[in-house]
């Protein structure tokens, strides 16, 4: 499952939250520490692993 990253804007903490994609599309997010709904999508890195060498 993906790492989504969010910022909260009543209490102004960043969170992340492991989601599948289709959670993440559907799902109303609130913050873990104040439960506002007011939260935005970070945009944050990524990696993969595979079994090919680079």
């Amino acid at each position: 499952m993906p790492t989504y990253e969010y910022y909260c804007e009543a209490c102004k903490k960043s969170f992340a939250l492991f989601l599948s994609l289709s959670d993440a599309e559907k799902k109303k997010i609130a913050c873990p520490d104040c439960k506002s709904r007011k939260v935005k999508r970070q945009i944050s890195t990524f990696q993969t692993v595979t079994s090919k060498k680079s």
